[in-house]
């Protein structure tokens, strides 16, 4: 696919996708999201590709939401059956978002306001780093659109219930150090250094055996909503994954023991 509203680079094993509609705030339409929908799944297939960083281009959004231009046109669903099966089978509306199959890493640089989708969009990614400059918020409210992409799942596993339920049910705006004191920002940097930040943090992230990582952050997704029994069991079948893989997971530990490094065989995977 050629992409006309983001760009998506690969730098050794980092790939960046900016959303690059800045004349609009970054807002997601139509288009934008078939794009975001393809570049997520070539991150996700390529092998050489490790951790993904996920921004918007300019200095003032990552993505101010979606483009309510589509939404002011959406004038009929169709049937509700037809819907219904529709919203069921889609990997999203601004993205990538209702889907959980991406196991590699993925950083969000929230450069700026991240609004309503945009909101959505920053949490598809497991860390965020927020320029002094970002701003969050379920803006959605002021327009009485549901929040139907991802953000009343994600959220209260982000924050809590409590701080994402203030969020959704007032739609307020909060700052970077706000989101900082809650959990929806992981760091907050001078707004000149989040893209040198986020990527040293992808490289250093890059330089570990990513084995590991996938099956550690799977382990993760696949035990929400479960049981502690069940979700101790979802463990142990990654502790077993790892293990059929031979010395991918010994290495570590022959390493440690002989005083070394570890030599990894194709990155630990």
């Amino acid at each position: 696919m050629d992409y006309e509203n983001i760009l998506y680079a690969k730098e050794d094993h980092v790939v960046t996708i900016t959303i690059n509609r800045p004349e609009v705030h970054n807002c997601i339409n139509q288009a934008t999201n078939l794009e975001l929908q393809h570049a997520w799944k070539a991150f996700r297939d390529d092998e050489d590709a490790f951790v993904a960083i996920f921004t918007g281009a300019g200095d003032k959004a990552f993505s101010a939401g979606w483009d309510l231009n589509d939404a002011a046109a959406l004038t009929s669903m169709g049937s509700y059956d037809d819907f219904r099966l529709a919203v069921h089978n889609s990997e999203g509306y601004c993205g990538y978002t209702k889907k959980f199959d991406i196991f590699k890493p993925i950083i969000a640089a929230v450069n700026g306001y991240a609004f309503a989708a945009g909101l959505e969009s920053c949490l598809l990614a497991d860390i965020r780093i927020a320029s002094e400059k970002a701003q969050f918020g379920a803006t959605e409210r002021r327009w009485n659109i549901v929040a139907g992409d991802g953000l009343c799942v994600r959220l209260p596993l982000a924050v809590g219930y409590a701080r994402a339920m203030e969020l959704i049910i007032t739609g307020k705006r909060i700052d970077a150090e706000e989101a900082y004191r809650i959990g929806l920002a992981n760091e907050v940097v001078p707004h000149d250094q989040l893209m040198t930040r986020a990527m040293e943090l992808a490289k250093s992230i890059c330089e570990l055996p990513q084995g590991s990582i996938r099956v550690d952050k799977e382990t993760v997704i696949r035990c929400v909503g479960r049981t502690v029994e069940e979700r101790t069991f979802i463990e142990t079948e990654g502790i077993l994954s790892m293990l059929i893989r031979g010395d991918k997971q010994t290495e570590g530990a022959k390493a440690f023991l002989e005083k070394r490094k570890p030599k990894w065989k194709d990155h630990g995977r």
